[in-house]
């Protein structure tokens, strides 16, 4: 049995770990962090190790899952580098969930004996429908890759993209726009006219339930739009205006700030 130890116990460790407890994934999971109530939630929530001390969280690892956020990734980095001695005694595999922290900045911070791969799962892990983006460093052995695909696999959809395109992918697959767009429409939807929960049933629909038709009913997505959009039609009209109004161009702007602030967390 490996042991699986996260660095950081905020919400996406918490989505991951919610996801990985229904199955039998042979796993031992223990989780570090500064804050003794976060630790003290996740060991009721699910059952996992606690670890507050950093030593002895890392000299449990078979496997490191660092969780912080972009900026504390640095100090983290460090604290363990100082730790030299003793990870230089095993190799370490080790996993940054962090975005736009690319992987010669995380090699380049710990002088210790760690392979290192990126990972970028989404919240949606925690109900099983997750999917999560890896890219490896090219010193990482076939066997940590699989292992690292198994473990992500367990809990969703998995694709490999090489790095270049890891910061884009980051700022498209977040759920933050479908809930963004449901609740943007449902809001706009009530001010028409709608009451509020008919307002946001209706949102969910157009957005959620036309999106699991096309995963599951395979259908391109023109024809799926063709369907749903018949010409001359009110939908036709909808997306019409809103194309006009600079749909596209709103979208582009969005996706261009995303990759401007993953970009600085790397700097």
């Amino acid at each position: 049995m490996s042991t699986l130890v996260f660095l950081g116990g905020g919400r996406i460790t918490s989505a991951m770990l919610a996801g990985l407890r229904p199955r039998n994934t042979g796993h031992r999971m223990v989780v570090h962090d500064r804050n003794p109530g976060k630790l003290r939630s996740l060991k009721k929530d699910y059952g996992v190790a606690v670890e507050p001390d950093l030593t002895g969280a890392v000299e449990q690892a078979d496997v490191l899952i660092i969780a912080v956020r972009p900026g504390s990734v640095g100090e983290l980095l460090r604290a363990i580098g100082k730790l030299e001695r003793r990870l230089r005694r095993r190799q370490l595999l080790a996993v940054s969930l962090a975005a736009g922290v690319p992987l010669r900045q995380l090699i380049k911070s710990v002088d210790a004996s760690m392979y290192w791969a990126r990972a970028m799962p989404s919240p949606l892990c925690r109900s099983g429908r997750g999917l999560t983006a890896l890219t490896y460093s090219k010193s990482l052995p076939h066997a940590d890759r699989q292992t690292i695909r198994d473990l992500f696999g367990t809990f969703g959809q998995v694709i490999e993209i090489p790095e270049s395109k890891f910061d884009l992918f980051t700022v498209t697959f977040s759920p933050s726009h479908g809930y963004h767009a449901v609740s943007t429409l449902a809001r706009l939807a009530q001010a028409a006219g709608l009451d509020r929960k008919t307002a946001l049933m209706a949102s969910a629909h157009a957005l959620a339930d036309g999106i699991v038709a096309w995963r599951d009913e395979k259908d391109s997505l023109k024809s799926l739009l063709e369907e749903a959009a018949t010409p001359g039609g009110t939908a036709a009209a909808t997306m019409a205006a809103l194309d006009a109004a600079g749909y596209q161009r709103v979208l582009r702007q969005g996706l261009a700030a995303g990759l401007r602030r993953a970009r600085a967390n790397g700097t």
